[in-house]
């Protein structure tokens, strides 16, 4: 762990990089490379093995060189912190315990953390090194990637989009993917739930541009910030502060009455108009599948400022891990601490970056009377951007919500779906997530195992139980069945050919004895393997229409279900395709990868 008081801030990406380079955690590239799905390539490979961030100093097409996977480890986020995530959101619980107290001694006690508070704020400065060059938007200079071989074309990927409330005038700051479509336009993707998207639909309403600016090469601080799930209102430019432990120096934009953080690498500066929107897409995305196109905003670049010698940031999304893991890993354990202070019956939770973070949650509660959990469950939903997640698991306050295994002998133990399970029909959903058919709209489920449930004893089964199960099926249905795994006598995964649906209700009317959950996927799911079960299983899957039970009634207006609980997570007509990187680039990467890495 590094030291919090001898830690030096990060004021720039560039200096950053620099300590990367001496520690020996960045890799210098020198070979010229393709920013059309070869850099791609190259960084996926080093970041599944574990290698270090890469800078491309010659990108086709460009002058500019480009640094990736500068987070994509939780060495490196250690490094920009100063600490553990986990320590710093503990302190700040600790701040907030001791102000309540109103003891001195404790607000000593709490005084680093106390002192990142203070530094929540900005410095206004007349020079800024992003803006030694002032020049007319040309983004076809830039080397901006294409990530995959169906993307619409070209997108900026890490860009940190800042915008003004037109009433309030307070900050967003997220990051927001932009396809480029010409020399000065690129796309904007404002998410359901995003703030920029917020700030947008209140300028349209009156009929006015919504200034914007694009911050490419923020400090490392400031680009944790912008990724951080933030409650609303809260300022990420001060955030970061907190995270940096020194103010953000901010300096006034050349074209817009913003101002624009002084030591970045490169500001777009622009606007976005009302009324006006342009097909957007597809997008290879953190689900691991293709976001199809869909209108979107357009903004409008007036001018670029950037340093002398600035280097592009960027990043990929796709199937996990990739460098996204790495950040929201750190945003959970920094922020989950907190919601004790509005939940103090919340003992953990933990959001899988296997599923795309929204996709599948565990919540650990320490439940002081019956479904106390699926209260936590509830205002857990409410709450943000957690209010998109679409599967969340309650569990006691002694199962580590990151243990997986862990997770489902809990299920095991306490879930029984006549009184545990719950579905939310007709919800907000990611925009991201395809499952329900419907942009935005979809399911939740939430699966109570917590000790206050009672689940029935059931006996114990053996892989040769569920061997004979699945050598009974109907004909038709075992030409059709691939390889299959039991997770902790809980989880039967089988791979199906086609969609699942047939094999499910055969296999949930079967004795499995203590299997609670079944679960059909696709053939390119590896079901003994955790991260690509986890990926195939819950971005699949919308719960109202595809989760059955060996029996459903209604009591009244109460559900009552039966049985195991059977999931169809195969891949379905109308679905977008997985992320497939072409073998031709594969090929390519695999015959440069000396020249790339001479040393290695």
């Amino acid at each position: 762990m590094y030291s919090y008081l001898r830690h030096m801030p990060f004021h720039d990406l560039q200096s950053y990089l620099g300590a990367l380079e001496a520690r020996g955690d960045l890799r210098r590239v020198a070979a010229e490379v393709d920013p059309v799905l070869e850099i791609t390539e190259i960084a996926t490979r080093m970041l599944r093995e574990e290698g270090p961030a890469l800078l491309f100093e010659r990108v086709t097409g460009s002058p500019f060189p480009l640094a990736i996977n500068f987070l994509a480890s939780h060495r490196r986020i250690e490094l920009v912190l100063g600490q553990e995530p986990a320590a710093l959101g503990e302190a700040l619980v600790g701040l907030w315990e001791a102000a309540q107290s109103l003891s001195p001694r404790r607000l000593l006690a709490q005084r680093r953390a106390l002192g990142g508070l203070l530094a929540m704020r900005l410095r206004r400065v007349a020079r800024a090194p992003v803006q030694d060059v002032v020049e007319p938007p040309d983004l076809s200079s830039l080397p901006v990637l294409q990530c995959w071989p169906g993307d619409a074309g070209r997108f900026i990927t890490f860009g940190l989009v800042l915008t003004q409330h037109p009433d309030t005038g307070r900050r967003n700051l997220g990051v927001y993917r932009l396809q480029v479509r010409g020399p000065d336009t690129t796309g904007m993707h404002w998410q359901l739930q995003k703030g920029g998207g917020f700030h947008y639909r209140v300028a349209e309403e009156r009929e006015q541009p919504l200034e914007v600016a694009v911050v490419l090469g923020g400090d490392p601080g400031l680009i944790l910030a912008a990724v951080a799930p933030l409650p609303e209102g809260i300022d990420e430019l001060l955030f970061s502060g907190l995270l940096r432990r020194q103010p953000l120096a901010m300096a006034a934009a050349r074209s817009l009455r913003l101002l624009v953080p002084a030591r970045a690498e490169f500001i777009l500066e622009g606007e976005v108009r009302p009324r006006e929107r342009a097909p957007e897409g597809p997008f290879g995305d953190h689900f691991g599948h293709y976001s199809e196109s869909a209108p979107f905003p357009v903004f409008h670049v007036r001018l670029i400022t950037r340093r002398a010698r600035p280097v592009y940031p960027a990043a990929v999304v796709g199937k996990p891990p990739q460098e996204d893991r790495y950040l929201g890993e750190a945003v959970q354990m920094m922020l989950g601490p907190l919601l004790r202070v509005l939940h103090p019956e919340l003992r953990g939770l933990w959001a899988y970056y296997e599923a795309g973070f929204v996709n599948f949650a565990v919540a650990a509660v320490a439940a002081r009377y019956p479904k106390e959990a699926l209260k936590t469950a509830f205002g857990l939903l409410g709450m943000g951007q957690f209010s998109l997640t679409k599967v969340l698991v309650l569990v006691n306050a002694d199962v580590d919500p990151r243990d997986f295994r862990g997770v489902l002998r809990a299920i095991a133990r306490h879930f029984d779906p006549t009184q545990d399970f719950t579905l939310l029909p007709r919800t907000a959903y990611d925009t991201l997530d395809f499952a329900s058919f419907e942009m935005e709209l979809g399911s939740k489920m939430v699966l109570d195992a917590t000790t206050n449930a009672t689940a029935p004893a059931t006996p114990v089964p053996s892989e040769a139980a569920v061997a004979l199960a699945l050598r009974s099926l109907p004909e038709a249905l075992a030409a059709r069945l691939g390889a299959w795994a039991l997770w902790e006598d809980t989880l039967l995964a089988v791979q199906v050919d086609g969609v699942g649906r047939e094999m499910l209700e055969a296999l949930v009317a079967a004795d499995l004895g203590s299997v609670k959950l079944v679960a059909a996927v696709s053939r390119d799911v590896d079901v003994n393997d955790q991260v690509s079960l986890l990926w195939g299983l819950f971005t699949r899957f919308d719960p109202a229409r595809d989760v059955v039970f060996r029996r459903s009634s209604l009591r009244g207006a109460w559900p009552w279900h039966e049985g195991p609980l059977g999931i169809d997570a195969t891949w379905k007509h109308g679905y977008p395709a997985p992320l497939e990187m072409p073998e031709e680039i594969v090929r390519r990467v695999d015959r440069r990868w000396r020249e790339y890495f001479p040393t290695t």
